[in-house]
């Protein structure tokens, strides 16, 4: 069953070079490495989970955590310590610190969505998603920064701040920057995340934890992954549980996963996959906890270019490794073809018309009555309820409701809201058409540039940039593709051999902690 039950949709990150390895810094940097070493007794869980909470403090910096749970990281990592010792660990998780992103229910955390709605906001329960984390023994590190309620693509809009790209300040950017001669001061030009899950992706390029929960409504997950050069994978609708994810858009929601590696998110993914009881949209089939076979011969892959992508705005860096990796996969035998995803055009208008109106109808929940902010006017209630989402909510948030609205108006509601859900049937129908004549997997850019300085990036304002950010993440939102990905992606990421950021200062720090011997076979695969 697993054809049919892995059904997720992997944006392959063509935000990174293709240069041979750079030496790994930091010995603990994969999910993999690190659990053979705590059930190999060559660290504890304790030592790790202090390890990352150093680093949490010393990258505080880059505002990737609004709440960081130090205690109860602790005392989670105490309890699987005394599991390890008792030779009872309950899987390849426990003792692995996460992060989860701030839209995500948390028993116990406080919950804000990045929003003075939610300020404050403390959830008597977990997501499932997190529970199921929790239940295999991971340290729940705290929860990240995002766009207020999601709803962006820079990590720049939330009432805690913008969230800095960690690749702002690797030895890599620097000496980029002495080649281009820029003299600007590093400290105003630092480059965005991408968003909204932009806090997890940094928490995880800066080595403050191994996984993280994004959340994924056209490109949240994938957007930030590429720009801070980590894994990102957004799962297929239904396969992983929404059941305590803050909606946004119920109908494209989904739980993303942000790893270091491929075979780290397959392993996240194999612990978050499966029905949920408590949410009616995830599938019936059981799915059962897997590991990648390694692919060795692609020969037999046929992948789709769709043509409708290569844009006039897409940057030539971007265009250069795109046809880099088309020509990768061709030269190992693979089968390299054109296809057309002919209503991709209509895509971005589409989504937003869905998208506004969905948020509309959630966001009407946020009325100062049963939980999160409340304002001070007592003059009536429909007063109330004004000034609270007056208060709750930032511009990018009231406009969205505001556009939602008109859509879902009654004169409107034929000419907007069900055009656009026809549009959407087309839309899905080309990806069902494309793999139906035979292509395996289809090979895209994630976003149409490298990720570019905050000075650049306010420049334009929240809808236009999600807009343009969002060309090649969204239209899958509205679509289902029954493709396995994860084992094409995973030859991908050896044949290229990423490089790994060098965050020296940082990494010098947490390698005079491990500096005895037993720990010298802990290092990257």
């Amino acid at each position: 069953m697993l054809g049919r039950t892995l059904r997720e949709t992997l944006r392959i990150n063509m935000k990174k070079e293709i240069p041979a390895l750079m030496k790994p810094t930091f010995v603990w940097g994969r999910r993999h490495s690190v659990s053979v070493a705590l059930k190999q007794g060559q660290i504890t869980p304790t030592e790790l989970c202090q390890r990352c909470l150093s680093l949490i403090k010393k990258t505080k910096f880059l505002n990737a955590y609004i709440t960081v749970s130090e205690e109860v990281a602790l005392k989670q990592a105490e309890e699987s310590e005394k599991r390890y010792k008792k030779g009872h660990s309950l899987g390849d998780l426990d003792g692995i610190p996460i992060a989860v992103k701030d839209n995500f229910s948390t028993s116990g955390i406080e919950t804000t969505c990045a929003s003075n709605m939610l300020k404050g906001y403390v959830p008597p329960y977990n997501a499932t998603v997190v529970q199921k984390l929790l239940d295999q023994g991971a340290l729940l590190m705290g929860k990240t920064n995002l766009d207020e309620f999601a709803m962006g693509s820079g990590s720049t809009d939330g009432i805690f701040g913008p969230v800095k790209n960690p690749w702002s300040y690797s030895k890599q950017y620097r000496e980029k920057r002495k080649q281009n001669s820029h003299s600007e001061n590093e400290d105003s030009n630092w480059l965005i995340t991408g968003g909204s899950s932009g806090g997890s992706a940094a928490a995880v390029s800066a080595f403050t934890c191994f996984a993280a929960l994004g959340s994924d409504t056209g490109g949240s997950t994938r957007n930030p992954a590429a720009h801070c050069g980590v894994v990102g994978l957004k799962p297929s609708y239904g396969l992983v549980s929404r059941h305590g994810l803050i909606p946004l858009v119920n109908s494209m929601d989904v739980p993303g996963i942000l790893t270091r590696c491929v075979d780290d998110a397959a392993t996240v993914l194999g612990v978050l996959a499966g029905h949920d009881p408590k949410d009616s949209t995830t599938i019936q089939d059981p799915v059962k906890p897997f590991t990648l076979p390694s692919l060795t011969d692609v020969s037999k892959l046929c992948i789709g270019i769709p043509k409708e992508y290569l844009t006039p705005e897409l940057s030539s860096e971007v265009q250069s490794l795109w046809s880099k990796a088309a020509n990768l996969f061709e030269s190992e035998g693979a089968k390299v073809t054109e296809v057309s995803l002919p209503h991709t055009s209509y895509s971005i208008v589409c989504y937003h018309v869905l998208c506004t109106s969905e948020v509309a109808s959630n966001m009407a929940r946020f009325d100062g009555l049963e939980y999160g902010h409340r304002c001070d006017s007592d003059v009536s209630t429909e007063a109330m309820y004004a000034a609270t989402r007056r208060e709750g909510f930032n511009d990018v948030v009231r406009g969205r409701i505001l556009s939602g609205n008109f859509f879902l108006l009654k004169e409107n509601y034929e000419n907007y809201f069900v055009k656009a859900q026809k549009v959407r049937r087309l839309i899905a129908n080309d990806f069902v058409n494309v793999f139906n004549s035979g292509v395996d997997v289809l090979l895209t850019p994630t976003t149409l540039s490298e990720a570019v300085p905050y000075t650049e990036f306010i420049k334009e304002d929240n809808r236009t940039r999600s807009a343009q950010d969002d060309i090649f993440t969204q239209a899958v939102n509205m679509a289902v593709c029954d493709q396995q990905l994860l084992t094409v992606a995973k030859w991908f990421e050896k044949q290229v051999q990423f490089p790994v950021i060098q965050l020296q200062e940082l990494m010098d720090d947490c390698l005079s902690v491990f500096e005895n011997e037993k720990l010298a076979s802990v290092s990257l695969k």
